[in-house]
Formats: structure tokens, sequence, C-alpha cells
């Protein structure tokens, strides 16, 4: 029985109609190689993880030795050397005085403990999210996700969450257009915390870009408005950063674009280049509202990732690849708006470093989405050897999101692929 048989025959069904059907036998840089010998460029990441690129040595290494020494312990029962030294490594990367972690297993644990933190720092209940967003697929992460696709057959959800409007400026929900709209989805969020909620809010939880939403990407302001809205009603700012995080945005993490310091930062999936962690840091005295016993993971914190996470952290730095995803995101960009400029099917472009999206549709004027078109690209890409993502509320955005070491080489590749493949839908 072989590897789609085996999927077919003993996997829960949720990935039947999303999986690749590619059995990966290795991976190296950007590199994916399957059990019949083919070669895809890899720009998906894995869903935004292998930041610095799949089986990095550096990071290999640390993870092998790590391995050789202490495989589990439990971080909160003993202590173990490499878990410290990636919370002094986070607090020293990260923005503004974010300064104390919490280590789970993935990006969902990480916001639900955020929003708990969050709670008990400010002894508010309530939490506002974002239409369109995405933060888990917990209960407690589902809850506050803003997308009904990844919230059906799963209610009724917690109570206490209220939602404000969408960034999303191809598709206002105010039906207004941007710069001339004066952030009026920012400013919404007073009504929101008046219509919606008791006043008990206890944190503001937003993606600096969206990522399961689109790549959506909030103008410039937006977050100097949103959280000075907050703080002005006792509430913290929680940036969900475990998509955008760690580089993908040509900054360490995405919230540096907007000038503004969150009182607790969520991340994940490229913080150890794949090796399964999560993490929360806060500032003090946020921070100190968490007492013994408030909250444990038995896995979190494991030794083997941790080490993996703090070769990681080296591997961005020393390599520059911040910068590069950066300059090589720029490109991309430059190039995928001019051939959006004569293609009736590209609505729209956009993104940050090689966080990209574009958006497909069928008449420019109605912007009807073209999700099954989107589709069809991805599957075209795949048979000329380029993987990507799809997605976005209504299914019709081509995602780009590539190791960030990826060269101007394959990024040229790519976008010839992907223009190749778009120009064949007629």
């Amino acid at each position: 029985m072989n590897t789609q048989q085996q999927y077919a025959e003993y996997m829960l069904p949720v990935a039947a109609k999303t999986v690749e059907p590619i059995a990966v036998a290795s991976a190296k840089g950007r590199t994916i190689t399957d059990t019949t010998g083919k070669e895809y460029l890899d720009c998906f990441s894995g869903i935004s993880v292998v930041n610095a690129g799949h089986g990095h040595p550096k990071i290999l290494a640390a993870a092998h030795a790590q391995m050789d020494k202490l495989v589990h312990c439990c971080s909160y029962v003993y202590q173990a050397p490499a878990v410290g030294e990636l919370a002094q490594k986070l607090a020293e990367v990260t923005p503004g005085a974010l300064k104390k972690s919490f280590f789970g297993n993935s990006g969902a644990e990480a916001i639900e403990g955020a929003m708990r933190l969050a709670k008990q720092a400010t002894g508010h209940r309530e939490i506002v999210a974002l239409g369109y967003s995405f933060h888990g697929r917990t209960l407690g992460t589902l809850s506050v996700t803003g997308n009904m696709a990844r919230k059906k057959n799963n209610g009724p959800y917690m109570g206490g969450v209220a939602f404000g409007p969408t960034p999303y400026c191809y598709r206002c929900p105010l039906k207004l257009e941007h710069p001339t709209c004066g952030l009026a989805c920012a400013h919404a969020l007073k009504d929101t915390i008046k219509q919606q909620t008791s006043g008990d809010v206890a944190a503001f939880l937003a993606e600096p870009v969206l990522g399961e939403g689109g790549i959506l990407v909030p103008p410039g302001d937006y977050f100097r408005i949103a959280t000075s809205i907050f703080h002005e009603h006792g509430a913290l700012f929680i940036a969900d950063e475990v998509q955008s995080g760690f580089g993908r945005t040509g900054k360490l993490f995405a919230i540096e674009h907007y000038g503004v310091e969150p009182d607790i930062l969520a991340m994940a999936k490229g913080i150890a280049n794949g090796f399964p962690l999560g993490a929360f840091i806060a500032r003090e005295p946020v921070s100190e509202a968490m007492q013994p016993g408030d909250h444990l993971s038995t896995f979190g914190g494991n030794p083997i990732s941790c080490a993996a996470a703090v070769a990681n952290i080296e591997v961005l730095k020393e390599e520059r690849l911040s910068e590069n995803a950066a300059a090589r995101g720029d490109e991309l960009l430059a190039r995928l708006r001019a051939f959006q400029e004569k293609s009736p099917k590209v609505g729209d472009v956009r993104g940050k470093g090689l966080m990209i999206g574009i958006e497909l549709v069928r008449d420019r004027k109605t912007k009807e989405p073209a999700d099954k078109e989107a589709k069809e690209i991805r599957v075209r890409l795949r048979e000329a050897g380029v993987l990507v993502g799809v997605g976005g509320v209504f299914g019709n955005v081509v995602r780009l999101q590539p190791p960030l070491s990826i060269t101007a080489a394959e990024c040229d590749r790519a976008a010839t692929e992907l223009e190749r493949a778009i120009e064949a839908l007629g």
C-alpha cells in the first residue's frame, strides 16, 4: 500500500480535498523531492514554517546535539538549558519591552495562552478580534476567528468575543477606498467596543498581516489607531505573529512595520524551522499576572525544539534572511503588479516581504472571486514543478510564501510559471 492509499484508508478525511497528491521523500533548501524523484520549487514552506529552508545544517546540528543529551523532562517541572536560552533570545529579538515567555506546541496553544494572560492581567473577560481573521482550530481560537468557513460544524462558540471590520482594502467592508477613507475601519473599533461588548475588554487580538484571510495587509497607521483605542479602554494588544513572524515579511516580526509595540506577542510556525513549538511573550508587569499553577504544557518547551529555535534565530541573522525576504518580495510585488495591469484575471496583488497574495477574479468590475481558477492555478504550477498555496476567505488567493533564502532566479522561475498559468486560463 503506497502513501496515498494509506492516507485514504487510515487518515481522517479532513485533508482529502486540500492535500497535494505528492508523497514527499525528502527536502533540502527550497527543493522538495517526491517518492518518484520529481523535484519541486517550494513556494509555500509548509504554510510559512521552514523560513530558513528545509534541512538547514546548523539547525539540524543543534537539534541532533540536544537529542543526544536530552529529549524530554517537562520543562515546567525541571529546568532545561535550551529552554532558558531560547527565552532569553526571544526577549532580545522581539520588539519593544517584551520579556517573559511561555512555550507550548503550536500557534493555537500560543493564542489560547496569550488570551488567558490578557484576561488575568487586566481583570477583564472579553476579546475583540477582526473579521476574516484566523487564529487556530481549537474551540477557543475558533471563537476569535472571523471566518465562517473555518468555524462551520463546530458551534456554538464561547461568548465574550466581538469582531471589528477587516482592514481589507480591496474589498472594504465599509465600502470606502484607501487613503481617502481616513482609516475608518480602525476608528470603527470604537463602535465595536460600544455596540458588541459590555465594556469588559481584555485584549484586541490581530494578525499584523492576515494570512489565511488572503494575505491582507492593513494600512500603515492602522495599528497605531487601533491600539490607542484599546489602551484607552484598559485593554491590551495581542499581536498574532504565528504566520508572519521570523523574517517572513522582511522584518523579524511584522508588527515592526507599523511602529507599534504589542503587550503580548504569539508565535509558532517559523520559530523552529519545522520543529513543533509555539510561544507567547509578554512585557512586564503583564507577564506577572500568571502565578505558579496557572498554566502548564506537558510537552511545551521541548528541549530539541528549543535548541532548533535558538539556532534558527541565529541563522536568520547570520544569513540576513529578513533582508533577503524584503528584497525578493519587493521584486516579486513589482513584477506581479506589472502583470496585473495586463491580466483581467488578477484583481489585486498585495503583501510584505515573502508573504504575497495574488487575488484572482472573474471580472474586475464585479470582483467576483475566481476560486475554482485559483485551484486550477495551483494544479498547473504543481505540474510545472512549483508549489504554492491557495487561500483567502473566498478561496481565490494564490499564496507565495517560500523559504526566505529563495534566490532571485528562483523567484523569476516562480513568477514566470505563475504568469503562464494565469494566461492559460484565457
